[in-house]
């Protein structure tokens, strides 16, 4: 039997179908995107719960001539489906496939590349007040989830778009969760709201009252009043949205083509801000993201036929770091009233779920909301509590402002965990955290570690918990390497390394995920005859003066390895200290993230593709080692190297 998403290519092939036709065409996406999803790990909730809103959106408007922005992008794949990705779809995610976010490299239908949250609307107005300016004509719609319409950013942008009155449209995708279900007052707010009679309810009572107005007399009176009464019913739980400048319609069901089209048409051509509120379910027609759809927001592996995850063999035996974050809090917690938690939306994805069902009046989570989170811990830390606050390293350059303002220069004790440090795989540059120790080494009181493993994360946390300084450590977005990662806590002293392994060829000074692959190298250097020294820094801040400093007096090289951008990060600061001691800093070579943006791929591909894993690092100091030799040879005899 035919599919009529066979012969969907574009959005203008849409437009042919009848609107029979379209559930029959929702429901063959749905199939693909399971099916893609359940071997490519992607979003899978968000986007099963989008998907009549999405072939709507296409139906009424036309976004080559339109624009379309997406809030976050993860609730795009039906987007990408409609939009000349169809073929490409099932390399979802994958190395060289398509990005899982909205990409404006890949499509003209993408005006922007977005990964994160609270930006559509600041876009949208943008690009709209430009219109206005130029004199163009067309539609402009920011497509925000409802996790994602509470972030400050999103409530800015809001408050200027209804002061500018510029043609803008917002289409609130209300699913009652963003990651995790949805927290706040205006979360409760929304929930309100759809459980309010529905807009298309109250039109349509509306339009037959108007049927039956009589010419004149009492009843006409009376029926005025009712409808006065209806509007008054349909609008006041959106009220804040009217009171901010919108027009405010909705809740509209979000899986109903007829209300869907007919809605979208009614006010596409309206002057203004316009904020349209859409009711859908996260997870729509897949049953097990239905039951779950935190599980299935950012799905792993599963069976076609009960939403099964797969597991291997090894899945048992592997811990993350997340993991290990999560359960050493709860122990830590259990002796130390003072820890609070702190998450910005991402309970599930910093490993806090335990913590707060085992401490829920010590546990905080704010959404989408980073820089606030920040402010709440300077406020904790003030009132004499310990905040430990776990946001991806990617997200934390939301609340920079906050972390100097707010934390360090009050001299604020506070414990940020950034998870996701360093390459993060298939979600690519908008997720990679390769910037925190550039942002945030520059600043006064704050410490900064990297642990090497599981049981070493284990001790950076109680060592930052038990000192009184402002401390962020990094890990990254894999299991851990060591096989018993719930040993004793180790002591060591804030700025400390520790040496791993002697060798008089040089050193590997290995900072955080990189320590392990640095051992590995040198087994590969040894096999070579080449024996190395290889460091466990722990510290971007402060460094390990002593020991650096007598390594470079006693190698001839030092090769500094970091999962993280080589601009500002671990081997320039290394760099600055070995020059202001005015030592040899032609002996340091830095190793870590090229300036640039790194695609999407498995991360352990795309650290074997910039050089960062074993082989890469030992082809690097042999390649070094050797120019050296020859440079300190025509050094030794006098001759003048040659210079291009």
């Amino acid at each position: 039997m035919s599919k009529i998403l066979d012969c969907i290519e574009c959005p203008e092939d849409l437009k042919k179908l009848k609107m029979e036709d379209l559930p029959k065409l929702a429901t063959e996406i749905r199939e693909l995107i399971v099916d893609v999803v359940s071997k490519n790990p992607g979003h899978l909730s968000s986007n099963l719960g989008v998907v009549e809103l999405t072939i709507a959106l296409h139906y009424c408007f036309d976004f080559k001539r339109d624009k379309i922005v997406w809030d976050v992008g993860h609730q795009a794949y039906v987007h990408k489906i409609l939009t000349g990705r169809k073929s490409k779809f099932p390399t979802l995610r994958q190395y060289k496939g398509i990005s899982g976010f909205p990409d404006k490299n890949e499509s003209v239908y993408d005006p922007f590349t977005c990964g994160h949250s609270g930006n559509a609307i600041s876009a949208a107005l943008g690009m709209a007040c430009a219109d206005a300016i130029l004199g163009y004509k067309r539609s402009v719609v920011a497509v925000v989830g409802d996790g994602a319409i509470g972030a400050g950013m999103s409530l800015e942008a809001l408050n200027h778009a209804g002061d500018l009155k510029k043609n803008v449209l917002v289409v609130l995708n209300d699913n009652e969760m963003s990651i995790s279900n949805t927290v706040g007052a205006f979360s409760k707010y929304l929930n309100k709201i759809r459980t309010a009679p529905l807009f298309a309810d109250l039109k349509k009572e509306a339009r037959n009252l108007l049927n039956l107005l009589p010419v004149f007399g009492k009843p006409v009176e009376k029926t005025l009043e009712h409808i006065v009464e209806l509007i008054r019913k349909g609008a006041a739980p959106g009220q804040i949205f009217v009171e901010l400048g919108f027009n405010y319609f909705g809740p509209i069901d979000g899986h109903d083509f007829r209300i869907l089209i007919e809605t979208l048409n009614d006010i596409k051509h309206l002057e203004g801000p316009v904020l349209l509120h859409v009711a859908t379910e996260k997870g729509r027609g897949f049953e097990p993201a239905c039951q779950n759809p935190t599980q299935y927001h950012s799905a792993g592996k599963f069976e076609m036929c009960d939403g099964k995850i797969k597991q291997s063999s090894n899945d048992a035996k592997r811990v993350s770091y997340t993991n290990i974050f999560g359960d050493t809090l709860v122990e830590l917690a259990k002796t130390d009233l003072k820890v609070v938690g702190i998450t910005a939306a991402m309970p599930d994805g910093t490993g806090m779920v335990s913590f707060g069902k085992k401490f829920p009046d010590r546990f905080y989570d704010v959404g989408i909301c980073e820089q606030h989170a920040v402010g709440l811990a300077n406020g904790l830390s003030a009132g004499g509590l310990k905040p430990v606050v776990a946001i991806y390293s990617t997200f934390l350059q939301r609340a920079y402002d906050q972390v100097f303002h707010d934390v360090c220069l009050q001299r604020n004790k506070v414990v940020f965990v950034l998870d996701r440090a360093g390459i993060v795989g298939n979600d690519g540059p908008t997720h990679n955290g390769v910037f925190d120790i550039a942002y945030l080494r520059n600043l006064p009181e704050i410490v900064l570690m990297a642990p090497k493993d599981g049981n070493e994360l284990r001790s950076m946390l109680k060592l930052a918990l038990d000192s009184d300084k402002t401390v962020a450590i990094r890990y990254p977005k894999e299991d851990v390497p060591d096989e018993k990662p719930n040993l004793p806590y180790k002591t060591f002293e804030i700025g400390r390394s520790e040496v791993l392994r002697e060798g008089t060829d040089g050193v590997l000074l290995a900072y955080g995920a990189m320590v392990y692959r640095c051992l590995q190298a040198a087994e590969k250097l040894s096999e070579k005859g080449i024996e190395v020294t290889v460091v466990n820094a722990r510290f971007a801040k402060p460094l390990d003066k002593e020991l650096i400093l007598k390594l470079v007096r006693n190698h001839k090289l030092i090769i500094t390895v970091e999962d993280h951008a080589l601009m500002g990060g671990f081997g320039s600061a290394v760099l600055e200290l070995v020059s202001d001691a005015r030592e040899d800093a032609g002996k340091i070579v830095r190793m870590g993230i090229p300036d640039r943006f790194v695609e999407h791929g498995p991360r352990n591909l795309i650290l074997k593709n910039i050089g960062l894993d074993e082989d890469g690092i030992a082809d690097k100091f042999i390649a070094t080692l050797g120019f050296m030799d020859i440079h300190n040879s025509f050094t030794k005899t006098g001759k003048r190297r040659l210079t291009v």
